[in-house]
């Protein structure tokens, strides 16, 4: 019991989900579905829960805004050819920009449990920069994973 107190880093895994990508509103990456890697949950002991997080950094305008929009699928599959929707999160504003515009960072979460998920799990994101041409964002994600039968290795 000491341990799990104060050793966190004992109890989950965190796997990189996504390459670092970048939108422009109105242009490249704007509103595109970023699709994930295909994680293993076998290879971290079946964790029963995670949360998929979604690191920013935004360049708004003044009440302009970035929005992600989620889905967690999994499938047995090692290719996901069977995947199905486990978790879908529709868009949220997850950033507006301050008055005169800047740069907002922060990380989008969204928790979700795993039990009945197949062996095989992907994240796939969607950002919308709400500005028509002028705003930036770069975005990446990864998914920690809790609850495991076993500790990670």
């Amino acid at each position: 019991m000491t341990t799990q107190l104060r050793n966190i880093g004992a109890l989950i895994t965190v796997m990189r989900a996504s390459a670092n990508v970048a939108a422009t509103a109105g242009g490249a990456g704007d509103n595109t579905e970023v699709i994930g890697a295909i994680l293993d949950r076998a290879e971290i002991g079946m964790p029963q829960s995670c949360v998929f997080a979604v690191p920013f950094s935004a360049t708004l305008g003044d009440g302009e805004t970035l929005s992600i929009a989620c889905t967690l699928e999994s499938g047995n599959e090692s290719d996901l050819s069977d995947a199905a929707d486990l978790h879908v999160v529709a868009s949220a504003v997850v950033a507006t920009g301050p008055a005169g515009g800047g740069t907002v960072t922060g990380t989008y979460e969204v928790m979700a449990p795993i039990m009945g998920a197949g062996r095989y799990l992907r994240a796939k994101f969607t950002p919308d920069l709400s500005s028509g041409a002028t705003d930036t964002a770069a975005l990446s994600s990864v998914v920690v994973f809790g609850g495991a039968d076993r500790l990670p290795a």
